[in-house]
C-alpha cells in the first residue's frame, strides 16, 4: 500500500517501549524480503548496542537501520565496519537546543533523523507520538550538518508543506497521521504524500 501510494521507503517497528506500528522481527524480514529494490527498508530499533543491533540486522535483512534510541555499547563506525553496505540512521530526539550540538557531534552515520520523543520518561518515547517539535531548531541541525536529514514528529497532510518550506529536509517520515484505528490508511497516505510532492515541486 505504501509503495503504491508513491512512499521511498518503509519504515519497519521492531520492539519499542511505546508507540504504534510494531511487528515482530519475523514479520519485518518477511516483509524486507518483498519489497522492491528501489524502496528503502528502514529497521527501527530501539537496541542501544553494536552486537545486538548487528545481530537484529542479520536476521531482518533490510538495507537500513534507524537508532531510535542513543548508541550506549559501541559506536557508529563500529556499527558501519559490521555492516557494509547497510545505511545507518540515527534519530535525534529534538527537545531543545542542546539537541542541536547533539546531532553536530554525530559521526560515522548516513543521516539523521529528528522526531519528537522522549527518552527521560520512565517508559521511554522513541517515536509515532504525533507530536511537532521546535522546527527552527530542526532548520538550526540542517544547517549545521553534513548528512542528509529526515523529518519526522506530528507530520500531517496539513502542516507537511509548511514543514518542507520550513526545514528543507531530505525527506519525511509519517507515522501517525496516516493511520485509521491504528492501520495505515490508504486515502491519508495518498494524500500525504501527494501534498509533500506538490510543495517539494514548487
Amino acid at each position: 500500500m505504501a509503495v503504491e501510494a508513491g512512499a521511498a521507503a518503509l519504515g519497519l517497528v521492531s520492539r519499542m517501549p511505546s508507540g504504534p506500528g510494531v511487528i515482530s522481527d519475523e514479520r519485518i524480514a518477511e516483509i524486507a524480503a518483498t519489497v522492491p529494490p528501489a524502496i528503502g527498508t528502514f529497521l527501527l530499533t530501539s537496541c542501544q548496542s553494536v552486537a545486538e543491533i548487528v545481530e537484529q540486522q542479520h536476521f531482518c535483512r533490510t538495507n537500513t537501520i534507524q537508532i531510535c534510541d542513543h548508541l550506549l555499547h559501541g559506536t557508529h563506525r563500529e556499527l558501519k565496519q559490521a555492516l557494509p553496505g547497510i545505511s545507518i540512521v540515527q534519530v535525534v530526539h529534538v527537545a531543545g537546543p542542546e539537541s542541536v550540538e547533539e546531532a553536530a557531534a554525530l559521526t560515522g552515520v548516513d543521516a539523521i533523523l529528528l522526531d519528537s520523543g522522549n527518552q527521560k520518561l520512565k517508559v521511554k518515547e522513541l517515536g509515532g507520538t504525533g507530536r511537532t517539535h521546535d522546527w527552527s531548531l530542526s532548520r538550526a541541525i540542517r544547517d549545521r550538518i553534513q548528512v542528509p536529514m529526515f523529518l519526522a514528529g506530528g507530520l500531517t497532510s496539513e502542516n507537511v508543506s509548511r514543514a518542507i518550506r520550513e526545514v528543507g529536509p531530505f525527506g519525511l517520515d509519517v507515522c501517525s497521521s496516516v493511520r485509521t484505528n491504528g492501520k495505515l490508511d490508504p486515502q491519508k497516505l495518498t494524500e500525504f504524500i501527494r501534498n509533500a510532492n506538490t510543495e517539494s515541486h514548487a
